[in-house]
C-alpha cells in the first residue's frame, strides 16, 4: 500500500477537470444517478471508437522486456486488456483477476450460472435486503437454500451479528454491499466477512459501487473474494467488472461459452464494446490526477489522490448531515428520529431527505428552479418500509468530487425556504 500524507485537494482544479460543469450553470447533486463524466474519460471514448479498426503499432523487437504484437492485432482488441489494467489498478488487484461486462446485474447473472460446481441443492447463499433487487435476484434462481440478511429500518445500515446465525457450513456464497447508493450508510465490511470466515468457507461477494467514489479500494484490505464495481458509478463507460481474488478461483466456476472454457476471466465474461472499454483507462487515469501528483505508477498516484477525496469528501459530508439536520422540517431517512437514535456516523456523502408537510415533488422542483439537479428517491423495497411512501416520498443528494462548500450551502438555503 502507498504510504504518505494524501496530497492536497484542490477542488478548482477538479471542477476544470469537468467541462459539462460550464454549461447552464447548473449545480450537480446527483452522483447516484448520473455521475458528471470527465473530459479525459469522453476523448479516451471517443478516441477508442475511432481507432479501434485500425492496427495496433508495433514496438520495437529490442530489450529484454520488449513484446512484439500478433500481426494483425487491432487497438480495439488491446482496448480489453488496458481496462483490465486500469480496474485492477483501482482495486489494488492483478490485470488477470478483473472480468469485465456491460453491467454488474448481467456479470452477477453470468456469477450465478457459473457457481454450478459449488452450489448444489443442500448448500445455501446469503444474500442482504440493503442491496438493489436488481443485484441480488439473479442468486436466489441458484439452486440452494436463499437466506437474507435484513438491514435495520430505522437507520438503513446493516448489521454485521446476523451474519453468526445466516452463515454455516453448507453456505457457498454471501453477497452485500459495502455502503447503500441512496442513503449513504456505511457496511461495516470488515466485521461481516470475520464472521463468515469464522463459521464457512463461501465466497464474499462485495459490491463496492458506492464506496468507490469516495475512498480508496484496497482488495487485501477488504478481505473479500469478489469485488463488483460498476465502472458509470464513477464517470466511466457504461461498463462494470467482477475483480477476483486470485486466478485460481476460475477453475471452480463453469465455463459460460465453449469459446473461452480455459481457466481465466474470459470464461465468464459478457462481451462489450471495445469502444467503452476504451474509456476504462482514462477513467483511472483522471482518478489518478484528482489529487495524486505526478510521482509513481498509476496504481500509486490513484491510492493517493482517492486519499485526498476521502479527506474532502468526508468534510463535505459532515456539512451536508448537519446542516440538513438542523433544519426542524427537514426528516433524513435513517438519521432523524428516535428510530436511528445510534446510528453509525459512517457515511458516505449521499442522503435522502423529506420535508414535512411538503411532498417530495415539490421539493424536487423548487431546488431544480433554483439550479440545484437532484433525483426523487425511487420507491425501493427497502426505502417503502422504511416509510418514505407514507411521507409523500423523499429526495435524494449525492455529492461528487467537483462539489464545493458553497453547493452545500446553496442546497440548506433553499430546503430552508420550504420548511
Amino acid at each position: 500500500m502507498p504510504q504518505g500524507l494524501p496530497a492536497a485537494y484542490d477542488v478548482a482544479a477538479v471542477r476544470g477537470l469537468y467541462t459539462g460543469l460550464t454549461e447552464g450553470g447548473w449545480t450537480y447533486l446527483n452522483a447516484h444517478a448520473a455521475p458528471q463524466v470527465a473530459e479525459r474519460v469522453s476523448a479516451g471514448v471517443a478516441r477508442s471508437f475511432r481507432m479501434s479498426t485500425a492496427v495496433a503499432v508495433q514496438e520495437a523487437s529490442a530489450g529484454a522486456h520488449s513484446a512484439q504484437l500478433r500481426p494483425g492485432l487491432l487497438e480495439g482488441d488491446l482496448a480489453f486488456e488496458s481496462a483490465r489494467r486500469a480496474v485492477a489498478d483501482i482495486c489494488g488487484a492483478k490485470a488477470d483477476t478483473v472480468v469485465l461486462g456491460p453491467s454488474l446485474p448481467v456479470l452477477y447473472q453470468s456469477l450465478a450460472r457459473a457457481l454450478g460446481p459449488l452450489v448444489r441443492r443442500n448448500s445455501s447463499v446469503v444474500l442482504s435486503k440493503l442491496d438493489p433487487p436488481a443485484l441480488y435476484s439473479a442468486f436466489t434462481e441458484v439452486d440452494a437454500e436463499v437466506r437474507w440478511a435484513q438491514p435495520d429500518l430505522g437507520t438503513g445500515e446493516l448489521p454485521a451479528f446476523q451474519y453468526a446465525e445466516l452463515v454455516d457450513g453448507s453456505t457457498r456464497l454471501v453477497s452485500f454491499s459495502a455502503a447503500h447508493e441512496l442513503l449513504g450508510t456505511v457496511t461495516p465490511t470488515k466485521e461481516i466477512i470475520e464472521k463468515v470466515r469464522s463459521r464457512s468457507r463461501a465466497w464474499t461477494l462485495l459490491d463496492v459501487t458506492a464506496l468507490a467514489p469516495y475512498r480508496p479500494i484496497e482488495f487485501g484490505d477488504l478481505g473479500a473474494d469478489i469485488l463488483g464495481l460498476d465502472l458509470s458509478q464513477l464517470g466511466g463507460p457504461q461498463m462494470a467488472a467482477l475483480v477476483f481474488r486470485d486466478t485460481a478461483m476460475f477453475r471452480r466456476l463453469d465455463a459460460l461459452s465453449p469459446v473461452n472454457s480455459e481457466h481465466t476471466a474470459q470464461k465468464i465474461e459478457t462481451p462489450v464494446s471495445c469502444g467503452l472499454a476504451g474509456g476504462v483507462g482514462p477513467l483511472a487515469d483522471h482518478l489518478a490526477s484528482l489529487a495524486g501528483g505526478d510521482r509513481g505508477s498509476r496504481r500509486v498516484r490513484l491510492h493517493r489522490s482517492m486519499e485526498s477525496t476521502q479527506t474532502y469528501m468526508d468534510e463535505l459530508a459532515r456539512d451536508l448531515y448537519f446542516y440538513l439536520d438542523t433544519l426542524t422540517a427537514v426528516h433524513i431517512i435513517g438519521v432523524t428520529g428516535e428510530a436511528a437514535a445510534g446510528a453509525s456516523e459512517d457515511r458516505i456523502p449521499r442522503l435522502t431527505f423529506a420535508v414535512n408537510g411538503v411532498p417530495a415533488a415539490t421539493v424536487h422542483q423548487r431546488l431544480f428552479d433554483n439550479g440545484l439537479v437532484t433525483t426523487l428517491a425511487p420507491s425501493t423495497p427497502l426505502l417503502t418500509e422504511m416509510g418514505v411512501d407514507e411521507i409523500g416520498g423523499a429526495v435524494t443528494v449525492a455529492l461528487g468530487p467537483f462539489n464545493t462548500y458553497h453547493d452545500i450551502e446553496h442546497l440548506v438555503r433553499v430546503v430552508a425556504s420550504l420548511a
